[in-house]
């Protein structure tokens, strides 16, 4: 192949990849409400190609929501969007088509559903049926007076001991930021050493849940063990992640 076949191939393909950019982006936006007194709604609906759908509603911080996408296609997905940000808190194409999880902050949430590159450029098309439900926070009313942090949905944020695999307790800090409903109550945010809470909430890897004398995680793919010495939890995820939640944390104060 001569050099002007060369350049000019070289010129077809990045107009092709610049085209083929400028279709993907395009989206198409529905807000999802749900009828009086139900918790979740489920739509019916299809995409062709490059077409991309986010359904669009309103939800509060330490409220659960959970998605389910059904669909014959093999190369359709949904991604789950937060408040003002591109950074997913889930990736459908990596994790599957269903996911539950804590959401982080007030505001409109987007389950952005898509098909892969590789289909759409084939104009593939699928039909499907989305579930989406809300749930409420289930740690209760927070105590009177228990303000939040100004442009955060936490009643306190700071650093707790912690560590990772073989380091040695509580070597490391990872920022938090609490929920905190009935006295006992509460949800703790966590995100791996060397992040925070309320700058980065992409990275909240683990949410703790702290009811009573007993604490679950809200990834139910997650195995929690927790022992409580004087006024402190020693909490540890999947026997590799670890940490210290003073009960100040909890109960405030």
């Amino acid at each position: 192949m001569n050099r002007a076949k060369t350049l000019l191939l070289l010129v077809a393909l990045a107009f092709a990849a610049q085209l083929d950019s400028s279709v993907a982006q395009e989206v198409r936006q529905e807000r999802l409400s749900f009828k009086p007194g139900a918790s979740s709604a489920v739509v019916d609906g299809s995409i062709k190609g490059y077409e991309t759908v986010d359904y669009v509603l309103g939800a509060k911080a330490g409220q659960t929501m959970a998605v389910t996408l059904k669909t014959a296609s093999t190369s359709t997905y949904f991604n789950v969007l937060p408040p003002g940000s591109e950074a997913a808190l889930f990736t459908g194409s990596t994790s599957g088509n269903e996911w539950k999880g804590a959401l982080p902050a007030d505001g409109d949430y987007r389950v952005r559903v898509y098909m892969m590159r590789s289909a759409a450029r084939r104009n593939e098309q699928a039909k499907y049926t989305l579930k989406v439900s809300i749930a409420g926070s289930s740690v209760g009313q927070a105590p009177s007076g228990d303000a939040k942090v100004a442009g955060t949905p936490y009643h306190a944020t700071g650093t707790v001991p912690c560590s990772v695999g073989p380091d040695p307790k509580g070597s490391a800090q990872c920022s938090f930021g609490v929920i905190r409903g009935n006295t006992g109550n509460a949800d703790v945010y966590l995100a791996p050493a060397g992040y925070d809470v309320t700058l980065q909430k992409d990275k909240v890897e683990t949410v703790l849940s702290f009811r009573g004398n007993a604490v679950t995680s809200r990834d139910p793919t997650q195995k929690v063990t927790a022992t409580k010495a004087g006024d402190e939890w020693s909490v540890g995820v999947n026997d590799f992640q670890f940490y210290t939640i003073p009960d100040a944390v909890i109960v405030g104060g």
